[in-house]
């Protein structure tokens, strides 16, 4: 068995570099330097990007990639879309702008470190979302950070600089955990406004005053309680509610609708909350709804 590569030490503060100024990348540069790293330069390309390192990364030089990457001597930050940090970091690899002995970290969830090839480095995803927004750092103490790394120490002084806990995620695991961060988060996002535009069309002015308590206490009772939080008709077996709720919501919004319910009865079934007998006709409802959507199709 071969040793493990040797991992050198290095001196705080860490000299940064930020490739991909965006909402991301911004944020995190910011976050380092305020506990006294050193950001020294930033790659930014779109106006709206140079203008966001302008207000957070004001001590940074804007400079090409190659150029921030040869400026981090320590550490360097790779916030650009998962699509391209492959090529990304193959590109500048082969130019030789990667110093010997610095470490790259890539903020990407669904990669790890394989993307990185032969580079060393860390993925170091922040399970928040981002605005790009000075707020956002006041959001990032306490949160949980997926980490892969071979260098377990490194990674838990950045993490813990930046406030935050660590989750070791293994490196096949990495597509399976960012699949639960979008699913819960990114899917969030489009289930609030779809219940949003169900409240307008059925007449409510304000559906943000609606949904506010409602969803505040979902989310918390579904975090403390699991599926035991479950209520509503799918988990009583109310079929002819359901029924009522598929004639009248916006053929756009059945799918989601049928996708959903169908999954929040077999948790049901499972945790014990919907007999399965009580659960017959609930079934054929969403069966039959399902079959005209797709005859329609």
């Amino acid at each position: 068995m071969s040793a493990p590569p040797r991992v050198p030490k290095r001196a705080y503060p860490l000299v940064v570099g930020v490739v991909g100024a965006g909402r991301v990348g911004s944020v995190l540069g910011a976050a380092l330097d305020a506990v006294g790293h050193r950001v020294v330069a930033a790659a930014a390309v779109s106006t709206a990007s140079r203008e966001r390192a302008a207000r957070l990364l004001p001590k940074a030089a804007i400079l090409p990639a190659d150029e921030v990457a040869r400026a981090a001597k320590d550490l360097l930050l790779l916030a650009v879309p998962d699509d391209v940090l492959g090529s990304v970091i193959d590109g500048l690899a082969k130019t030789g702008a990667l110093p010997e002995g610095q470490l790259v970290a890539h903020t990407s969830g669904a990669h790890g470190l394989s993307i990185l090839g032969g580079v060393p480095g860390i993925a170091l995803h922040p399970a928040i979302t981002f605005t790009g927004e000075d707020a956002d750092l006041e959001r990032l103490p306490g949160i949980a950070w997926g980490v892969t790394t071979r260098d377990k120490a490194f990674a838990t002084r950045i993490v813990a600089d930046l406030g935050g806990i660590p989750e070791w995620i293994a490196e096949d695991a990495r597509p399976l955990y960012h699949a639960a961060l979008a699913h819960g988060a990114n899917h969030l996002v489009t289930l609030v406004n779809e219940a949003a535009d169900l409240l307008r069309a059925a007449g409510v002015q304000r559906p943000g005053a609606v949904l506010d308590p409602l969803l505040h206490a979902a989310l918390d009772n579904a975090l403390r309680l699991g599926d035991a939080a479950l209520t509503g008709p799918v988990s009583r077996g109310d079929a002819g509610t359901v029924q009522k709720h598929l004639d009248r919501i916006a053929p756009e919004s059945v799918p989601a609708y049928l996708a959903l319910a169908r999954r929040t009865a077999d948790r049901a079934i499972a945790a014990g909350r919907l007999r399965p007998q009580d659960a017959v006709l609930l079934l054929a409802v969403l069966a039959e709804a399902a079959q005209v959507k797709e005859g329609a199709a």
